[in-house]
């Protein structure tokens, strides 16, 4: 690709913006996250940009769908639910909220009770029990425009199998639209989560109509201040780690919820591969949260399925899971008298006491300043931190439990890195992984001051801080492939397909993957497929690749081997394909991974000189452009050809 590809990933605190150059070569700036609107932190970090000009592409990544279930602030959605079955959001699976809080409860649905509508229709697994008539339909069409919603979403029993009676409602609805001024979409299951399970089918669903609207808005936004700055459209990063076209984006709104940390795992795999590691865990600690993930063979581990913010969202993601542990995370002190940290942040505005934005209450970042692990007087955009405030502000807890200052800011971070290290293992040891043969890869502000001691709790003996390890996540926007995705259910037994339906299945799924592409993009694109599988009667699946021309014996044969890896077992039961899926990407960008500027270390007990080739051994921190690496006792850092530090375990 000939100019710049530019990844924009809009955090919690900063806007990190990252320019890769044809020959590989990377740039790099940030500047504060507008929460009010993130399309202007976008545009405020493009005009640092000496030419725009040669921009190319942009890659954005963003927690807009976040943000809007978290403050459910999304659109006023209405939802077409067969009768007999409209209660399946209220429902859910009967699982608690929490196993032994009996005062937990789960977020509300998206969709209040009374704004969904029983539709008089029924699909069994057999075919049609009850037609969906052209007068019923119309009959549907007209309460739903009553209710005046932003939105309609359609989700019919077994619509995945059978899609006529969502299509003939959505066409008495748009019918009906065209006749008012409402400017209102229609969302049907089959078109965003063609496979089974009801209720993860229709809340997969009404995440999408409920974000659509505000994506759109966004995008639109976001569009305007670029065309003004006289550069395209943005493509936007998916949660599965590939992007689309920002207009597309706003049409799948639901699949960007992971759209910021999907990029964070796709850098540091990108890392992984050019060291050669096969297994590694992830750590990128930013402003307001921390985000861990898997890369396993050089590639981000994809699941489908999850929960943002209490909503399912049933569609393929990089596994990343969230924590409340960012650098602006507060301590307090509940009412049991115990020492707390998070979830609550400080967020970007006013971020905490040390950056002289009206925060008061101490965060990890005071914490670490107390303890000396940041020597920088200036953080990015300009930021000068305030290390007596901070100092105060720790000191202030500290009366409070009757402790010291040390004592204090070593509990704050230790708290931190224990919800972090629960998390890594929840990633790693509950899919069949053992964190100690796995490398990890830390980044983001905070990942870098964290490593040592998140390595130390999971017995890691190798810790990698890559090069641009405060802008990885941008980093890993810019070099992201383009990608397209389409699925189809199956339910069917392995033995009872052939290889000619495998076949068709994979060209017909090939043929929607690439359908959105202009002829002449079609080479050189990365196809590939995966089946969704389990053993019959089993209630969960593994994803199982497979080729075109593969027989389905060899499918089955492939998802024992996945069982047997992942569980430990296998059992003699004829294998199921539910569903399958085929990812269309454009090949990964390569960057010039080399040494971005001079890196500095310190350590208050030693007075020999620095250089950058120099191995550094713990208790010492290392300042980066972008972050700070802190290695602690029994550790030592060498830095590595391809920029960045290799941190192991000298004892």
């Amino acid at each position: 690709m000939s100019g710049l590809s530019v990844g924009v990933d809009v955090g919690g605190t900063f806007t990190d913006l990252v320019a890769v150059a044809a020959d590989g070569d990377v740039s790099a700036w940030k500047v504060s996250s507008t929460p009010g609107d993130q399309s202007e932190g976008v545009e405020r970090a493009l005009r640092r940009m000496p030419a725009t000009s040669s921009v190319s592409a942009i890659v954005h990544g963003t927690t807009v769908v976040t943000n809007m279930l978290l403050e459910r602030t999304g659109a006023r959605v209405a939802l077409c639910a067969t009768h007999g079955a409209t209660d399946l959001l209220e429902l859910r699976r009967q699982e608690r909220a929490a196993l032994y809080d009996l005062s937990a409860h789960h977020p509300p649905p998206l969709v209040d009770a009374d704004r969904v509508v029983g539709v008089p229709e029924r699909i069994a697994p057999e075919g049609v029990v009850t037609a969906l008539t052209d007068a019923d339909a119309t009959a549907v069409a007209d309460r739903v425009m009553a209710m005046n919603p932003e939105v309609v979403a359609i989700s019919l029993l077994h619509a995945y199998a059978d899609a006529s009676h969502e299509r003939r409602l959505a066409d008495a609805l748009r019918a009906r639209l065209a006749m008012t001024s409402l400017g209102c979409d229609v969302v049907c299951s089959s078109d965003v989560l063609p496979e089974i399970r009801e209720y993860e089918r229709t809340a997969t669903t009404t995440c999408e109509a409920y974000v659509r609207p505000g994506v759109g808005r966004y995008v639109a936004r976001l569009a305007a201040r670029l065309d003004a700055l006289g550069l395209a459209a943005p493509s936007v990063m998916s949660s599965s780690g590939g992007t689309s076209p920002a207009a597309e984006a706003a049409l799948t709104g639901a699949a960007l919820a992971l759209s910021g940390p999907a990029g964070g795992v796709t850098g540091a795999a990108s890392i992984a591969r050019a060291l050669g590691i096969d297994h590694a865990l992830t750590v990128d600690i930013g402003g307001t949260s921390a985000d861990v993930g898997l890369v396993l063979h050089g590639e981000p581990l994809l699941e489908v399925g999850g929960a943002v913010a209490g909503v399912p969202i049933a569609l393929p993601r990089v596994l990343v899971e969230t924590v409340s542990a960012g650098g602006g995370s507060i301590a307090w002190i509940d009412d049991a008298g115990a020492l707390r940290v998070g979830p609550r942040s400080a967020g970007a505005r006013p971020g905490p006491v040390a950056f002289r934005r009206g925060g008061t209450q101490p965060t990890i970042t005071d914490a670490h300043i107390a303890l000396g692990n940041i020597a920088a007087t200036v953080m990015s955009d300009g930021v000068e931190l305030d290390t007596p405030g901070a100092i105060a502000a720790i000191d202030a807890l500290a009366a409070r439990l009757g402790t010291s200052r040390r004592a204090t800011a070593e509990a704050i971070v230790a708290i931190a890195d224990a919800s972090m290290a629960r998390a890594l293992r929840r990633v790693s040891v509950e899919r069949g992984i053992d964190p100690r043969r796995c490398a990890l890869i830390a980044f983001g502000g905070g990942g870098p001051l964290h490593a040592c001691g998140l390595a130390d709790r999971l017995e890691v003996r190798r810790v990698v801080v890559p090069p641009h390890a405060g802008v990885l996540s941008a980093l890993g926007l810019a070099i992201a492939p383009d990608r397209r995705t389409a699925a189809a259910s199956v339910m069917a037994r392995a033995e009872a397909l052939g290889p000619a339906d495998i076949l068709a299945l994979a060209d017909g799924l090939a043929s929607r993957a690439t359908a959105r592409r202009a002829d002449s993009a079609h080479n050189g694109l990365d196809v590939r497929w995966t089946a969704r599988a389990r053993y019959v009667g089993q209630g969960h699946e593994l994803d199982v690749p497979f080729a075109a021309d593969v027989p389905p014996a060899r499918i089955a044969e492939r998802f024992a081997q996945h069982h047997l890896e992942r569980y430990g077992f296998t059992l003699d039961r004829a294998v199921e394909l539910v569903s399958a899926r085929c990812t269309a990407s454009t090949p990964a960008r390569d960057v010039r991974l080399a040494r971005r500027g001079p890196s500095t270390w310190n350590a208050a007990s030693r007075d020999d000189g620095s250089a950058f080739d120099a191995t550094v051994r713990g208790h010492a921190t290392i300042e980066l452009p972008d972050a700070t690496v802190l290695v602690a006792p029994g550790w030592e850092a060498r830095a590595l050809p391809i920029g960045g530090w290799m941190m192991e375990r000298s004892a």
